[in-house]
């Protein structure tokens, strides 16, 4: 590990080098890379440094053992403890810092829900989660953009796709991908039965047009039809929603949100991209899920993730086996207690396999 943080040191001091250069301040793009490069390592640096410090406070307090001195022993043998335990604090902060980073982490998200089972109850929860996410963004200053929806009468959603937009999206919400169920007596049930009901969630990283190449003249087909459901007076007047099948793989996206057939385009081709980026990367990676799954679970969609207890008042995520009575709280968008034990969880299970 240490021969590791000494080159990591070696390359954060050459690239604040490279950041003085005038060919390289000339160079937009460049300067941009290393300074991303740059940031990347600097908390890692850091936190190598302050361990050198206190590595070096720790050999000097040994030294000072054998002093003839009784007081200045006394004085070394009581702070070694202390200082002891920060070194030990800190190798376990390096460890986390040098396990490999997420490529997508500090991608925008591409956030689907979608209601499963429960009918008008699914809808309305599906509707209550988006809200959730929506709330959360906001706390963390991101910007939410609607990107589809299909909305039902009663307010809630069949499904709805909204891009998010800002640093550290994907980093934050890529374990909330899955199953979510809801427990409830809904509004429309006269015998006060608690039903059940689901909501499938998916977060795919944002891909950019480098990340995934699309041939449009050979590989989509693009269809264009008239809007429905409400939306104003343009709607069913102009042939405007935008229907994109990409021939390869077979996938579909459709939008009709906005009133303009190239927006809804726009949006359609990013929705795609994303979805094509997850579907590459998990082939890329299958090994390597296949040997994760074996520590810690699948992740999947298909696995129900989280349990919504409205007469209990309660969260409950089965990956962790955490348990919040705060439901109110985490439905108005304070969710960061679970995200936070969910990347604890996570990291500490990467450590374990990494050691």
């Amino acid at each position: 590990m240490f021969e590791k943080l000494v080159d990591v040191e070696r390359r954060y001091f050459d690239l604040e080098g490279a950041l003085v250069d005038p060919a390289v301040i000339a160079n937009r793009k460049e300067y941009v890379r290393l300074s991303k490069e740059r940031a990347d390592l600097e908390e890692i640096v850091q936190c190598y440094q302050e361990w050198k410090r206190v590595a070096a406070e720790v050999d000097g307090h040994k030294a000072l053992l054998d002093e003839e001195d009784e007081e200045l022993r006394e004085l070394a043998k009581a702070e070694l403890p202390a200082l002891r335990q920060q070194v030990e604090a800190l190798e376990a902060q390096l460890r986390r810092l040098l396990l490999p980073r997420d490529p997508n982490d500090d991608r925008n998200v591409i956030l689907e829900i979608r209601a499963g089972t429960g009918g008008d109850e699914a809808s309305l929860f599906a509707a209550q989660l988006f809200r959730m996410y929506g709330r959360y963004a906001e706390q963390q200053r991101w910007r939410v953009e609607m990107m589809s929806a299909s909305a039902t009468g009663l307010g809630g959603f069949k499904e709805v796709i909204a891009l998010i937009e800002g640093q550290g999206a994907y980093s934050r919400l890529k374990f909330e991908g899955g199953v979510h169920r809801v427990q409830r007596v809904p509004v429309t049930e006269a015998s006060g039965r608690i039903h059940t009901s689901t909501v499938t969630v998916a977060v795919l990283p944002e891909a950019d047009e480098v990340d995934v190449h699309i041939d449009e003249a050979k590989d989509l087909r693009i269809d264009v039809f008239r809007s429905s459901g409400p939306g104003g007076q343009s709607v069913n007047t102009t042939d405007s929603a935008v229907r994109i099948t990409h021939l390869p793989s077979g996938l579909v996206v459709a939008c009709q949100d906005e009133k303009s057939q190239h927006k809804n385009k726009a949006k359609a081709l990013k929705i795609l991209r994303a979805r094509l980026l997850e579907h590459a990367q998990a082939e890329q990676h299958a090994e390597v899920a296949e040997n994760r799954r074996s520590m810690v679970g699948t992740g999947e969609r298909s696995e129900r993730i989280r349990t919504y207890n409205f007469p209990q008042g309660r969260v409950t995520d089965h990956r962790i086996n955490l348990t919040l009575y705060s439901l109110d709280r985490v439905m108005d968008g304070d969710i960061e207690p679970l995200i936070d034990a969910l990347i604890t969880h996570y990291q500490a299970a990467a450590l374990q396999a990494a050691s």
